[in-house]
């Protein structure tokens, strides 16, 4: 009696050399030519990328044509926060230099969806002795105010505090410290 077991290692070996080869093949058809020159990635990639247009710039960028805003903005406690973040890409606005579009501006509902980015339940996993943040639901309802409210109804969005404590300080309230 003659055994079948062979037959069937053997397919299976072919199988996998078939399988490797397709592999080599694809891999070696796949593979741009410059992996692997400078390490394990492709180096083509560092020119098409130093290639890229830059849409994101810096604050400072913004605040040369802005200076009201920046004189706000840097006093208060969204200066670390890029003005593209609410604005849009500073490549949408400025082109060589010219003003080309007008930066969007948020208003009525948009501010407030706006401000839930970061200001929300669902972001909290900062440690509260580094940043200290407002969640809004919870400073709506301590505040007594609609939780429909818009936040610059009370607050100068580039500073959020400014008008608080211009009021704070006519009104005569000292902060317990």
């Amino acid at each position: 009696m003659k055994s079948t077991y062979y037959s069937h290692v053997l397919r299976i070996v072919l199988g996998l050399v078939v399988f490797a080869a397709v592999g080599g093949i694809g891999k070696y058809l796949l593979t741009p030519k410059s992996f692997g020159t400078h390490g394990h990635y492709r180096a083509d990639a560092i020119e098409e990328e130093a290639s890229l247009e830059i849409r994101q710039w810096t604050n400072a960028s913004c605040m040369t044509c802005h200076q009201h805003e920046a004189l706000i903005h840097l006093k208060g406690l969204h200066r670390t926060i890029s003005c593209e973040f609410c604005h849009s890409a500073y490549a949408d606005h400025v082109k060589d230099g010219k003003n080309v579009a007008a930066m969007p501006v948020k208003k009525d509902q948009e501010i407030r969806v706006l401000c839930l980015r970061c200001h929300n339940r669902a972001i909290q996993a900062r440690p509260k002795q580094v940043i200290k943040t407002v969640v809004m639901p919870e400073h709506l309802e301590s505040q007594k105010v609609k939780i429909t409210h818009i936040c610059n109804q009370c607050h100068n969005v580039h500073a959020p505090l400014k008008y608080i404590n211009r009021a704070k300080e006519i009104v005569g309230i000292q902060e317990k410290t």
